[in-house]
């Protein structure tokens, strides 16, 4: 299968090549705005549609994971990155007839009941479930743009030859390897002198973690999924793995894509030995 991954060398870009660019299924193609000198890469901007239409030639799967990636985009950044692009990137693979699309939406787009509910949320025995049919509560310009963005994908599989499947992964927090675990973030602020280690910001970091962690391997296996399905034409999941005290629902992930993360925040009590 040939896979091409744009916004290629972020944080989840880098999980999906770390896991799955090695499997003899896949032929990947890299599509991101600089270049890399490890790899063979396709040096496009998705808001320019010339510039990067070619390298949707011959392709099986998009990935679509470029756009301005955090909440305090500003109109003018999200509109660009996050809503032309994605028009773009549809557009591409309507014309060069991708079948299948992937897109990495994000947790953003309800993030308003963590916004709501923050911090009690993110104790164990929180009552709260957000799924797939939960009322979208995006918390800024870029959540709404990618509640957008799902729409649009709608759009094009129910109204032209391709794409044919689009699957909306709401990822919620993968990180670099460095700190691929739930006291990542919380290890990451004391490294930049933000807290202490035991300090109330600290421990409060760990908690959220421990809900929206989505470890690396797992985030690949989700994506590895939905590039097997034959079967979604539309829907709606969840990037998460599968940690007690998380408020993101993956049932419906592992009932229709199979989804299996093998990873738990709960299970982890202290940061990787020597932190």
């Amino acid at each position: 299968m040939n896979v091409l991954l744009t916004g290629a060398f972020g944080r989840v870009g880098t999980a999906i090549i770390d896991h799955l660019a090695d499997r003899d299924e896949y032929n990947f193609t890299y599509l991101n705005r600089s270049d890399r000198e490890e790899y063979e890469t396709f040096v496009a901007d998705v808001s320019n549609y010339e510039e990067m239409r070619p390298a949707f030639d011959d392709q099986d799967a998009v990935i679509h994971l470029a756009g301005y990636p955090e909440t305090d985009g500003s109109w003018k950044q999200i509109l660009e990155n996050n809503i032309v692009g994605m028009y773009n990137t549809l557009e591409a693979a309507k014309d060069a007839g991708v079948p299948k699309f992937v897109f990495g939406s994000t947790n953003h787009v309800v993030g308003m009941y963590e916004v709501e509910f923050a911090p009690e949320l993110y104790e164990l025995d929180f009552d709260l479930t957000v799924d797939e049919d939960s009322p979208r509560r995006p918390d800024s310009y870029y959540g709404s743009s990618k509640s957008f963005d799902e729409d649009l994908g709608r759009y094009y599989v129910e109204n032209y030859q391709s794409p044919e499947q689009f699957y909306a992964l709401r990822i919620c927090s993968v990180r670099h390897e460095e700190y691929d675990h739930p006291y990542g973030d919380a290890e990451h602020g004391v490294d930049e002198g933000e807290w202490e280690r035991d300090s109330p910001e600290y421990e409060e970091k760990v908690a959220r973690m421990k809900g929206m962690w989505q470890s690396r391997r797992d985030l690949a296996h989700q994506v590895d999924c939905c590039l097997q399905d034959d079967d979604v034409e539309f829907d709606v999941f969840y990037g998460v793995s599968d940690n007690d005290r998380r408020w993101f629902d993956i049932e419906h992930a592992r009932e229709v894509l199979g989804y299996d993360p093998q990873d738990n925040g709960e299970e982890w009590d202290a940061p990787p030995e020597g932190r």
